[in-house]
Formats: structure tokens, C-alpha cells, sequence
């Protein structure tokens, strides 16, 4: 009789643990999750303002007088002697978006047009 409660008493104790390694574990995983976020968020701020920037760097390949930040969908314009150049600043292992993806494919297969709009 006593062994049974014994054995019930840490089959209960068994459980409380698990449940409470559980409930700690999760709250790890959702604290983990809003930290990659964050972090994420600070990554993408802080390689926008670093856009703003680079135009001014001593290793820009052209005038940054002439350089047009847009932003988006791509960073900016560059006007040149030779054309205009459509800019993209990436860092490290960042890729390209879907849409930047579409914009250079187009780009690179020739269809970029000029249009005058007037208003009268």
C-alpha cells in the first residue's frame, strides 16, 4: 500500500515537472521569437539608413550628386554620362525580392521606356 502511494507521489511529481518544463519552454520559444523579430526589425532599419549613405562613400563607383534615393522598390537612380542606372544596396548575405527580381529582369530584357506626361 505504502508503494503505491510512493509511486503515485512521483508520477504526479514526474508530471508537474514535465508540465512546468513545458510551460517554461514555451514561454522560451515565444521570448526567442519576439527577439529574432526585433532584431530583424533593427537589421532592416538600420541597412535603410545605411542606404541613405552609401552614395557618399569614398568606394561609390559614381557621382553621388547625381544619385536619387527612391527607396522602393529600388534604392535609388543613378544618372550618368553613359545612362541611368537603377541601384540596389545590398549587404552580406541579403538577396533580392521578389519584385527587385522582376524589376531587373525586366530591365535586363530591354523593356524600360521613356513617357512625358503633360498637363495642361
Amino acid at each position: 500500500m505504502m508503494l503505491a502511494w510512493i509511486v503515485a507521489a512521483l508520477g504526479a511529481l514526474w508530471l508537474l515537472t514535465a508540465w512546468l518544463l513545458g510551460a517554461w519552454i514555451h514561454r522560451l520559444r515565444r521570448r526567442l521569437r519576439a527577439l529574432d523579430g526585433a532584431k530583424r526589425s533593427q537589421s532592416t532599419r538600420y541597412g535603410q539608413i545605411a542606404e541613405q549613405f552609401i552614395p557618399l562613400a569614398a568606394a561609390w563607383p559614381w557621382d553621388p550628386k547625381r544619385f536619387r534615393f527612391l527607396g522602393d522598390p529600388v534604392d535609388g537612380v543613378q544618372f550618368t554620362d553613359e545612362g541611368v542606372v537603377l541601384v540596389e544596396i545590398k549587404s552580406a548575405g541579403s538577396r533580392l525580392s521578389p519584385v527587385q527580381r522582376r524589376i531587373r529582369d525586366q530591365v535586363r530584357a530591354g523593356r524600360v521606356a521613356w513617357e512625358e506626361v503633360r498637363l495642361d
